[in-house]
């Protein structure tokens, strides 16, 4: 699949805003803290992506009711869903000059990603959770990515990379006050 960029100014992939919100002490505290063990940006881009995938978990698989949104949050309170650890991995990549765009899988709902831009060109990442039947890796040679659309089941790969998250999701994220809520509103279509 061919990705395009939402916009061809790069730096639109570094910005901080509400959401990525990477000059929040938190965050730039975890950034630190990764980066303290990075060999290279590449190593630092993997460990943060583990750190997102392994250490945040997903709400859904552990029963936890609070919906996060920005990324501050999420780091604080160590849960999301996808779109939200979604946000939080761009935050720590985005704090370490690392461009990071948003994209999107409609798998009968909207699945959250993030690519990432090394060597001229964008890969994505999927920082969703691993469980059983999951196995998402950061990868640069090849997609690791928790779920493959399913074509006959009219799933697919959005291939547009924003720099900032949808508004579609964020309108769910915002006005859900519980999981339940969220997961009974989650969007269906970008």
């Amino acid at each position: 699949m061919q990705l395009i960029q939402e916009t061809p100014d790069l730096s639109s992939y570094l910005a901080a805003d509400e959401v990525v919100d990477h000059h929040h002490p938190l965050v730039r505290e975890t950034a630190a803290r990764l980066a303290e063990r990075a060999v290279d940006s590449y190593d630092y881009a993997r460990m943060a992506f583990e750190f997102v995938r392994d250490a945040i978990p997903h709400s859904q698989d552990f029963g936890d009711l609070r919906v996060t949104w920005r990324a501050s949050g999420v780091l604080g309170r160590r849960t999301g869903i996808c779109y939200a650890k979604a946000h939080a991995l761009a935050a720590l990549l985005r704090a370490e000059d690392i461009p990071t765009a948003f994209c999107y899988q409609n798998l009968g709902v909207v699945h959250a990603l993030v690519a990432v831009r090394f060597h001229g060109a964008w890969h994505r990442q999927d920082p969703r959770g691993n469980k059983p039947g999951v196995d998402a890796r950061f990868s640069l040679d090849g997609e690791c990515l928790a779920f493959t659309p399913d074509a006959a089941s009219n799933e697919m790969d959005y291939p547009v990379l924003y720099a900032a998250p949808h508004p579609v999701v964020l309108n769910a994220l915002r006005a859900a006050p519980d999981r339940p809520h969220l997961w009974r509103t989650l969007p269906t279509a970008l």
